[in-house]
């Protein structure tokens, strides 16, 4: 069975919340909501786990979350688009 991410378990930090903010130049209250929905729109060939974590590409950005406490890392801009998705 394959493991997969379970948006409405995704959660972070205060911290994490600003962070994922300022990399991503969003303006959204609610950062979690905003993750988990990109999750739920996210075509399964751009979800990949790579070790503890996985990589979210989506359009223009990467979100790392952790397999086992789905806790969202981190996010950064990607210029990649989600065909192209490889792990550096």
């Amino acid at each position: 069975m394959t493991e997969k991410i379970l948006p409405d378990k995704l959660h972070t930090t205060e911290l994490g919340k600003e962070r994922i903010r300022r990399n991503l130049c969003l303006d959204v209250e609610d950062v979690v909501a905003w993750c988990s929905k990109e999750v739920r729109n996210a075509d399964e060939n751009s979800i990949i786990r790579k070790g503890k974590n996985w990589y979210v590409y989506g359009d223009g950005y990467v979100l790392t979350v952790n397999v086992r406490s789905h806790t969202i890392i981190t996010a950064h801009k990607n210029a990649r688009t989600e065909k192209s998705a490889q792990i550096p």
